[in-house]
């Protein structure tokens, strides 16, 4: 019988009962949030957590109230692929596998700007930053691994633009900037989940759902008010906010106790497999496309500067 897990599903709930003992886990973003309560859930049934943060002052602040879990931390800014390649070189360094890699830091919304490495801000942290981290740490995930990476309903609003990726052309809007970052998530997911098989490990990305997080900081009640209007879309409804336990839920569910079909190469929501849909809900045909998912992937080598042989 399914597991009766839903929108409304804690992580708590999913995790009730299971031991993670010897699991090593890595969450990206653990300064605030869904990556506090994702290395925080995963520590408190027994995992070993490592998170990275940007700003390892705030992190420890965020992670004070569970430093009886013994959470460790590393720098690792997406931001600047010299911080990101600094990280994961130290993690190789150590020869620590890791049973699982949760890519849980991200930006949103963000004025027009720049990262270290000359990329428009969303897609070089969310994407780029990821690409490369997750790409460099494959030889630490385990035979039977997963890597959860964080997406949002938010790729509804555009598909990838590879011919213009910066917005060197076209005018800058914030919220399909993040919506561009936001379905290379999922095409990354999905040629990752395909190049991982030779070692039986598993990618999928997921949608955590609505949650007020310091995700939000850039995001004007303007811009929040069109992003509820979007996400009623076809129903009207209401949009329901999750509380960040809530949020974290599909997180744990993907990385821990879903089964390996609903994982690979699949775009989770409320502790399930979304549906593929060509209007407002469920997933958008074009983030699941494996000939688009080779093709972000050849750009973004290109752009990065660096290539990753199939696992």
């Amino acid at each position: 019988m399914a597991e009766p897990f839903g929108a409304e599903t804690t992580t708590e709930e999913v995790l009730a009962g299971v031991d993670l003992s010897g699991k090593r886990v890595l969450v990206t973003g653990v300064s605030a949030g869904l990556g506090v309560e994702t290395a925080r859930a995963a520590a408190a049934h027994g995992a070993t957590v490592i998170g990275t943060a940007r700003d390892l002052a705030k992190a420890r602040a965020a992670l004070a109230p569970h430093s009886d879990l013994g959470i460790d931390m590393i720098e690792c800014d997406l931001a600047s692929l010299a911080s990101v390649r600094a990280c994961a070189d130290a993690l190789v360094a150590r020869g620590e596998s890791f049973d699982v890699i949760v890519a849980n830091a991200g930006v949103m919304n963000c004025p027009f700007a720049h990262t270290a490495d000359g990329f428009e801000t969303q897609f070089g942290t969310n994407h780029l930053g990821h690409f490369v981290l997750v790409n460099r740490l494959v030889p630490l995930l385990k035979r039977s691994g997963r890597v959860v990476i964080l997406s949002s309903s938010a790729h509804q609003a555009s598909d990838v633009d590879l011919d213009d990726p910066s917005f060197e052309k076209t005018a800058y809007e914030p919220f399909v900037a993040y919506g561009r970052s936001k379905t290379a998530n999922i095409l990354f997911a999905l040629e990752l989940d395909r190049r991982l098989r030779g070692r039986d490990a598993l990618a999928t990305a997921l949608h955590p759902g609505g949650i007020m997080t310091d995700l939000l900081r850039h995001t004007t009640p303007e811009m929040l008010q069109e992003m509820a209007a979007q996400a009623a879309g076809n129903t009207g409804a209401p949009v329901k906010v999750k509380t960040v336990p809530q949020g974290g839920a599909t997180s744990v569910w993907a990385a821990f106790a879903a089964p390996a079909e609903a994982v690979g190469g699949r775009y989770l929501v409320d502790c399930r497999v979304a549906e593929v849909a060509s209007g407002r809900e469920g997933v958008q045909a074009y983030a699941l496309d494996p000939e688009r998912a080779k093709a972000l992937w050849a750009k973004s080598e290109q752009m990065v500067g660096e290539r990753f042989p199939e696992a």
